[in-house]
């Protein structure tokens, strides 16, 4: 074998000699003209070849994909063993309608105590209404969905004068949104809306259909390429419970890159701090619902892309196992790594639209096999019962390699409570191969990526690109199709690991990710950064979910010393979304 270096089967790992390897990443950090000229020496052939064989020499990705013998066969797409069914939940049918799972959902949830929701911290920076308190205001007609409407147009109007601009919206028409409000407002008036969802204000992001807006990715181009003739899949069960789309969301062009910086439209500020990223790439969706400006949007996450924004914005994320939702009619729906997933300012409004939008499609419910859908039962002796049966698994080395030691531990002080109160027991673990597991992530996403912007590419329309798109593209272009099964063969072997992993535990705990939201470089605002180490750190911990297809979400736990929110991931067995939500809903409280 020469010089190649041969794994043992993942089947046959001692355990007890695996060790942590801190990751650094090694690649410049360009904005500007610097920026601009690396990308000009990226797409030059053989100077590429030189820049990204050195790039991928210090990292060890050439060593891994090239260099080593890997004894699994590869795995194309998540392929998930037979689950045990999860305690105490409702089940609902798949094929059932989405305002029924609403409805099924809404029971699920503790007694709406109308008096106390509307009293609020007047301390707290930042206070939302929840989609019930907007429910029973429009029953008891405290307020309409009219109302609100103008309302909402009125804000999104004023923050496009701001200085700086607050760009949350790529696509917007207020008279669309008038239209959708007053129809809403008459079936109140008249005592029949739909369901809870019913003139509830949702931001779509711009790589998932909603028509009549254009999809765009957020370049300047797609829509000129692809039309948009109806909703996705998601977006159209929205709609048939009755919610407000408000719009297309801005993003990091097409999903590729974890800041949310947009040149053409504008980088999406923070709203905890405008001189911050929100984080992406569903910068618009998070930044919409933290502002307080909707109860919910949908985002798609293929590399932490749901959870990472919504870390960084101090809002709750959740992604699905793959298959889960039907991603028919986002821009992405034929990788292998990306889900459609809900954005909200608290748990039980996750898991409403959750219920909405949930249904596999026929050909996933055929290759998949999915669990049943089900929603944790409310009922407090039924969830301290179930809380105090769960086993966490926390690898510390991983847990504590963040950039601030604040982030971990405010992640331990949400541990701790959850123990002390619902008696869950916290298991050290490990998790074998963390740097295989990003390579294979990286090339898997970045291959998938890459194979639906060529025709474009090679259509002359690489040049209307960001130019932090281009760098990517230049480094997913440098990938050979042996690398990319390599990578599917780690896939596979990450997959036995992670199995293994939920033998002796029900949820994986990490901090969401490995810093708060970073600075915005002025220089970045014109034409973007290219910035790896960022990536890393905001990517540490959120990979497994997307590469293996398992289900994640993301709690706000707190805030560090500048105010900056700090979100809690727990990771979940495949189709076990119940449990994660009936956890996260007593992080949330506790």
């Amino acid at each position: 074998m020469g010089n190649k270096r041969v794994l043992s089967p993942a089947k046959d790992l001692d355990w007890s000699a695996v060790k942590y390897e801190p990751e650094a990443v090694h690649a410049p950090h360009f904005t500007g003209f610097m920026l601009k000229f690396f990308v000009m020496l990226a797409e030059m052939p053989l100077v590429s070849s030189l820049i990204f064989s050195l790039i991928k020499k210090q990292n060890r990705v050439t060593q891994l994909l090239r260099n080593t013998s890997i004894p699994e066969p590869p795995m194309f797409r998540p392929e998930f063993p037979p689950q045990d069914p999860e305690p105490r939940v409702v089940v609902v049918a798949e094929d059932s309608r989405p305002e029924d799972r609403v409805s099924v959902a809404l029971d699920c949830l503790p007694p709406y105590a109308a008096p106390s929701s509307w009293t609020h911290d007047a301390d707290a920076p930042f206070r939302y209404w929840k989609i019930r308190d907007y429910s029973y205001a429009y029953r008891s007609k405290l307020a309409s969905p009219t109302i609100v409407a103008e309302h909402f147009i009125s804000n999104i109007e004023e923050l496009r004068k701001t200085k700086p601009e607050m760009p949350y919206l790529i696509s917007f028409d207020a008279e669309d949104v008038r239209k959708q409000a007053a129809a809403s407002t008459q079936r109140f008036e008249e005592g029949n809306p739909i369901s809870v969802l019913d003139g509830i204000f949702m931001a779509i992001k711009d790589d998932i259909d909603c028509f009549p807006h254009p999809s765009k990715g957020a370049s300047t181009f797609y829509h000129e390429v692809r039309e948009v003739h109806k909703d996705a899949v998601s977006v159209s069960r929205l709609r048939q419970c009755g919610a407000i789309l408000v719009g297309k969301a801005n993003m990091h062009e097409f999903g590729l890159g974890t800041t949310g910086n947009n040149p053409h439209y504008g980088t999406t500020r923070n709203p905890h701090a405008e001189d911050r990223y929100t984080g992406g790439s569903s910068s618009g969706p998070a930044a919409i619902v933290a502002s307080g400006l909707c109860s919910a949007a949908l985002g798609t996450d293929g590399g932490g892309s749901v959870r990472i924004p919504s870390s960084l914005c101090g809002v709750v994320g959740f992604k699905t196992t793959y298959g889960r939702t039907d991603i028919a009619g986002a821009l992405c729906d034929s990788g292998t790594v990306e889900i459609i997933g809900p954005i909200a300012s608290t748990v039980e409004d996750v898991m409403l639209v959750y219920a909405a939008i949930l249904g596999a499609s026929p050909s996933d419910r055929y290759s998949l096999k999915p669990g049943p859908p089900c929603f944790p039962n409310g009922a407090p002796q039924e969830n301290s019962s179930i809380l105090g049966s769960l086993r966490l698994g926390k690898y510390t080395e991983w847990f504590n390699d963040v950039f601030s030691s604040e982030i971990s531990e405010k992640c331990e002080d949400a541990l701790n409570l959850i123990t002390k109160f619902h008696g869950c027991e916290v298991k050290e673990i490990v998790v074998p191969e963390l740097h295989p597991m990003q390579v294979a992530h990286m090339v898997s996403i970045g291959s998938e990526s890459l194979a639906s912007l060529t025709p474009d590419c090679e259509d002359g329309k690489l040049t209307r690109l960001a130019y932090d798109t281009r760098t990517n593209l230049a480094l997913f272009r440098s990938f050979s199709a042996s690398d990319y099964v390599a990578a599917q063969c780690i896939r596979r072997r990450i997959m036995h690991y992670h199995m293994e992993i939920f033998k002796k535990v029900d949820v994986i705990v990490t901090p969401t990710t490995g810093m708060t939201a970073p600075k915005i470089p002025p220089s970045a605002l014109k034409d973007g950064e290219t910035n790896l180490q960022v990536t890393g750190s905001l990517m540490r911990f959120i990979m497994a979910p997307n590469l293996l297809g398992l289900p994640a979400i993301t709690i706000p736990i707190g805030y560090d010393k500048e105010g900056l929110p700090i979100g809690l991931q727990l990771i979940g067995r495949p189709w076990a979304e119940a449990t994660l939500l009936r956890l996260a809903s007593a992080v949330e409280v506790s």
